[in-house]
């Protein structure tokens, strides 16, 4: 190899091994075919970073991932990086049934695979055609991916595929660092194991149910990345910077006369309608669940951040609000998990032209409402046998069916 030249990363590694620097990182047979990697988890009392995570900061120091001095130190990207690399890596097969990771001093085993071996995708090279992993996934949404992976500067570029490798393994790791605090690492291995490769980061799907006077009308499971427009007729053509993009899922507010409801509710649907021609935006980005107003009516809220659940929640025209946060949703899941709080809440439910949540109208009395659920957050909670997906109830009783009701006593709000 010619001075100054770069190892691959197998030639590193051995380099690494025979250095004897790194407490932990050692031959496992005599032979030198494989190697034990020291693994403990930053959940452990006592994970020391300058120790248990300094051959993860070798190798991102190594790539240039890491300045000292420079960028912030972020132990667990470290770790993600090289393990990534190892798993991709055609030079490198785990040994799982020679893992020890639920000692004092957890490692992994690796073996070398001999040149002309059976193969794996190899490690991919960066390329031309990087981007920057921190790039936000449309104009209106916040930048997710620099807030996760700290990736704040040139030298943390990366391919597409690399970007969501991380993504996925940060997760994972996260995860695995709060439910191994309380739980043998068979259950945690196994509970993290049937995530699957599609981690809720990336599922931007929302089932949305509209009801009106308590009776469902729609029930549809949006499909588009960039969310839905809930409203009355169609989205303004030619406004996409307003509006948002044109690929935008539209559901259009069924004809009140559609229900089996008293000629007075469907009147009262009808002007309440006049005023939602521009209706709500919806979407859901990796960070959590957002809507933007621009319909004329009102429109009020009930949700996980709701700042009151008493008393209205009030959604102003033109302002973005987020309904739902994940990182905090994730946190509950891992307190449910351990067993220190209840099953974390996830369902959105809106109020058009109504004050909502009131204590004084039962739901099923409302006039036009929409209950809206992160696909990402009910089907995480249904693989780890928290619950399914669940569709609220609000069908009319026999002795209602023929009353004005409280939501037509007092006309529905269509101002400001």
């Amino acid at each position: 190899m010619e001075p100054g030249a770069k190892m691959h990363m197998k030639e590193w590694l051995i380099a690494q091994i025979e250095s004897g620097k790194y407490e932990g990182l050692c031959w496992e047979d005599e032979d030198r075919t494989m190697f034990r990697i020291p693994w403990k988890h930053a959940a452990k009392k006592d994970y020391k970073q300058t120790t248990d995570a300094a051959l993860f900061k070798a190798w991102a120091v190594y790539k240039g991932k890491y300045r000292e001095g420079r960028d912030r130190a972020d132990p667990t990207m470290w770790k993600t990086r090289l393990r990534c690399a190892l798993n991709k890596s055609s030079d490198f097969k785990e040994v799982p049934e020679r893992n020890q990771l639920d000692i004092t001093e957890p490692y992994k085993v690796y073996l070398i695979v001999p040149d002309g071996g059976p193969t794996k995708p190899a490690e991919s090279q960066l390329t031309k055609d990087e981007v920057n992993i921190s790039a936000k996934r449309s104009p209106r949404h916040p930048g997710f991916m620099e807030k996760k992976l700290h990736h704040q500067n040139e030298s943390f570029q990366t391919t597409k595929e690399e970007a969501k490798l991380l993504t996925d393994e940060l997760m994972r790791e996260h995860l695995y660092c709060e439910l191994a605090r309380n739980k043998p690492q068979n259950q945690v291995s196994a509970q993290i194991n049937f995530l699957g490769p599609s981690l809720p980061i990336t599922d931007f799907r929302m089932q949305v149910i509209l009801l009106y006077h308590g009776q469902r009308v729609m029930k549809v499971t949006t499909r588009s990345p960039d969310g839905c427009f809930i409203l009355q007729g169609s989205v303004p053509v030619g406004n996409a910077k307003i509006y948002g993009p044109c690929t935008v899922q539209q559901l259009s507010f069924p004809s009140p006369a559609s229900a089996s409801l008293p000629s007075c509710l469907v009147e009262a649907m009808n002007r309440l309608l006049c005023h939602l021609e521009r209706g709500v935006l919806l979407w859901v980005a990796p960070d959590g669940v957002f809507i933007k107003r621009f319909c004329q009516g009102r429109v009020y809220w009930s949700g996980p951040t709701a700042p009151h659940t008493d008393r209205p929640n009030k959604l102003e025209r033109e302002k973005t609000f987020k309904l739902l946060d994940t990182p905090t949703f994730l946190n509950e899941l891992q307190s449910c998990l351990q067993g220190k709080g209840p099953t974390p809440s996830y369902e959105i439910e809106l109020c058009f032209g109504e004050e909502y949540p009131d204590t004084g109208v039962p739901k099923n009395r409302k006039l036009i409402m929409a209950q809206v659920v992160p696909l990402f957050a009910a089907e995480l909670l249904k693989r780890f046998n928290l619950g399914e997906i669940k569709e609220t109830q609000l069908t009319l009783s026999a002795d209602t069916r023929g009353e004005d009701g409280r939501g037509v006593e007092s006309s529905p709000e269509t101002g400001e």
